[in-house]
């Protein structure tokens, strides 16, 4: 087994002794995090959305904070704000949460369109301007964030723009009968996430994150994924269909797929495989569909059965 996907897999299993029964969700949340990309948890209340992203901080020693996103939070609250010393004259800088590894903004979508809008700059651009002074992010930074389906009380939607940014979105939904059983035996004489300990260094996820980007993908293979994106603007039902951003995103997140399963080229499975994550909440759909959770998903799963996929592996490899 390559070293890089040893220390993976050590990251998936540690995270597992909190979040029971998600491996998926927990393979999709470190894909992101070497594409460089962000994740959206959408889901009901009381799933884990939290406790995935703070197992996640611990298991790679990633620096984590949170930000809980209500009506009346402002940017400053989230960016930061320039305060004036008495003492020195000048204004200094007073970081706000965003100045970190890992944010958990939690519930993001109980703020207000302006507060949301705080966070584009630092999801697209890796850095926050306050006051005309422009501020670099650490690296990596890497942006969770958990919002309630949109039909409960008291939620603002994310806008496209702020949707656009995310790499996936994914939901949890409730864990099965044993695994459910198994998450009361493990809370039951304390929480597990507060005995975690980081198994990589912040070195080991800015070397991989650079190793991601040197993955293969063939000419084949990127008109496989350019052909994808086209077909979800023809769509029936569809308003608006993905962006050329989509198309990056799409093969960044391939790259990253691949390299997590130990391979140096990407596959066509492997675009498959991270498509609907990648795609669905990059859809505007028209009003009359806005139906259940999950259905622009699905819209892109009967899609890719459409689309004809490189055949040989000559085709993928070079």
């Amino acid at each position: 087994m390559n070293h890089h996907s040893e220390m993976i897999r050590q990251i998936i299993d540690t995270v597992e002794n909190v979040v029971v029964g998600k491996r998926e969700a927990v393979t999709l949340t470190i894909t992101a995090l070497l594409a460089g990309g962000h994740v959206l948890i959408e889901d009901v209340p009381g799933v884990g959305k939290t406790m995935l992203v703070r197992a996640i901080a611990r298991a790679t020693g990633l620096d984590f904070k949170r930000i809980q996103f209500t009506p009346d939070l402002l940017p400053s609250d989230v960016t930061g704000v320039s305060i004036y010393n008495q003492h020195t004259k000048e204004f200094e800088f007073r970081p706000g949460p965003v100045m970190s590894n890992i944010l958990l903004a939690d519930e993001v979508n109980r703020t207000s369109p302006k507060t949301q809008s705080a966070l584009l700059e630092a999801l697209e651009e890796g850095n926050v301007t306050v006051d005309g002074c422009t501020y670099q992010l650490f690296d990596p930074f890497f942006v969770m964030a958990t919002q309630n389906p949109i039909e409960h009380g008291g939620t603002y939607p994310l806008p496209e723009a702020q949707l656009d940014r995310f790499l996936f979105r994914i939901q949890l939904g409730y864990p099965e009968w044993h695994e459910e059983i198994d998450m009361l035996d493990r809370m039951e004489h304390g929480h597990p996430v507060d005995q975690l300990t980081p198994v990589v260094e912040v070195e080991d996820i800015q070397r991989m994150k650079m190793e991601v980007k040197e993955v293969f993908v063939s000419d084949a293979v990127k008109q496989y994924i350019v052909a994808i994106v086209r077909e979800t603007r023809n769509l029936d039902r569809v308003e608006l269909g993905v962006s050329p951003r989509g198309s990056i995103a799409l093969m960044r997140a391939a790259q990253a797929y691949a390299y997590i399963q130990g391979s140096s080229y990407v596959r066509p499975d492997d675009v498959k495989r991270v498509a609907p994550y990648t795609l669905g909440h990059r859809l505007v759909l028209e009003a009359d569909v806005l139906g259940p959770k999950g259905q622009d998903d699905k819209m892109i799963q009967r899609m890719l059965t459409r689309i004809s996929v490189p055949s040989t592996r000559k085709d993928i490899v070079t």
